[in-house]
C-alpha cells in the first residue's frame, strides 16, 4: 500500500510550496488545530514557485490521509485561483472566502463548512500528516458544482494536473 496519497496518479513534475506557517514534518500551530481542540481554525499562509509557464490556474487541497475514516479528512479545498497569484494569507480559508482572490472558490469541508477546518487527531491514532498540496492545472476555471465535495475537485484537477507542490505539517492528539 503507497503511502504517498498521491502516488497512486503517476509523476507530475514538481515546484516548490512554502509557508510562514507550517513546514514540511513538523507540528501545526495552535492556530492551525481546530476551534474544538483549542486551536483556531485558521488556514495557513502559503506560497509557490516555479510552476510550469503554461500554468493556467491553482488549485489548493489540504487533507488529512491518516484520519480513522477509510478515506481520509478533507480540511480545504480552493480551486479556480488565477494563474497570476502565488500565494494566499494566513486565514484565507476563513469563512465567506473574503481572503481568497477575485475567482476562487471553496468548497465545503468534511465538517460541511466552506472554510478550512483546522487539525484534530482523535487521542490514539497517532500522527497524522496534513498533505497541503497546490495544483497547477492547465485550465483557467474548473466548473464545479459549488456543493461538490473535495473529493470531486481531486477527480477533475487530476485530469488537468501540470505540476503539484507539496507540504506535510503533521500533529498528534495532544500535541496543542
Amino acid at each position: 500500500m503507497a503511502t504517498d496519497p498521491l502516488e497512486r496518479f503517476g509523476a507530475v513534475p514538481s515546484f516548490t510550496v512554502s509557508s510562514d506557517d507550517v513546514a514540511d514534518g513538523r507540528p501545526l500551530s495552535r492556530e492551525q488545530w481546530g476551534a474544538g481542540g483549542g486551536g483556531g481554525d485558521i488556514s495557513p499562509h502559503l506560497s509557490w514557485s516555479g510552476h510550469p509557464a503554461e500554468t493556467k490556474s491553482f488549485a489548493v487541497t489540504i487533507h488529512d490521509p491518516d484520519a480513522p475514516t477509510g478515506s481520509g479528512f478533507w480540511h480545504w479545498a480552493v480551486y479556480n485561483i488565477p494563474s497570476s497569484v502565488t500565494e494566499l494569507p494566513t486565514n484565507a480559508g476563513a469563512e465567506g472566502g473574503a481572503g481568497l482572490p477575485a475567482g476562487a472558490a471553496m468548497l465545503s469541508n468534511e465538517m460541511r463548512s466552506k472554510s478550512f477546518t483546522g487539525a484534530g487527531p482523535p487521542p490514539g491514532t497517532g500522527t497524522h500528516r496534513y498533505d497541503i498540496v497546490v495544483h497547477a492545472l492547465d485550465v483557467e476555471h474548473l466548473d464545479l458544482d459549488p456543493e461538490s465535495t473535495p473529493a470531486v475537485l481531486g477527480f477533475n484537477a487530476h485530469f488537468h494536473t501540470l505540476a503539484r507542490a507539496v507540504i506535510s505539517p503533521v500533529a498528534t492528539a495532544g500535541d496543542i
